[in-house]
């Protein structure tokens, strides 16, 4: 409705303030977002830490994999509660982080796969290893400049 109005009365988005356009992202108010924001990304830092934990046990790696892709499945969807999902989808698979987003949602399948179908160990741990390295190349690329710094930073560590 706040929207319309806006429209009725000559302001356009670029007017906006950054809350503005958040709260127009979904019908859920921003108390409600944000409360579920970190809701989903606390429980997705908790499942990805019980899964380490769980690593230590006998057996543990399958709880692990499959602990720490669910935690990083809800870390990952949090951000769905301030953005909105259908701009979420659109900012994953922009043409900056298209790579990114495709080698760790593989990442994620892959790991699953590993545990529970394939029965791989080191394997699963793996593509735990090579979920973690994706996710954060896939964060800084939200980060201006951030994935030419480390690229810059591992390149004179090399040489």
């Amino acid at each position: 409705m706040e929207k319309l109005r806006r429209v009725l009365s000559g302001q356009d988005d670029e007017e906006q303030g950054l809350t503005a356009q958040v709260l127009d992202a979904s019908t859920l108010s921003f108390n409600t977002r944000l409360k579920w924001f970190v809701i989903c990304f606390v429980s997705g830092i908790f499942f990805s830490f019980l899964g380490t934990g769980l690593l230590w046990l006998p057996g543990g790696i399958k709880l692990f994999a499959v602990f720490y892709t669910f935690g990083n499945i809800a870390a990952l969807a949090s951000t769905c509660f301030l953005m909105g999902p259908v701009k979420q989808l659109k900012k994953m698979f922009e043409t900056t982080r298209l790579l990114a987003t495709i080698v760790m949602i593989l990442c994620l399948v892959l790991t699953l796969c590993a545990a529970l179908w394939w029965r791989k160990k080191g394997l699963a741990l793996l593509f735990c290893i090579l979920q973690f390295l994706s996710l954060t190349w896939y964060s800084l690329s939200y980060i201006p400049y951030a994935r030419d710094a480390v690229i810059k930073c591992c390149s004179s560590l090399l040489s």
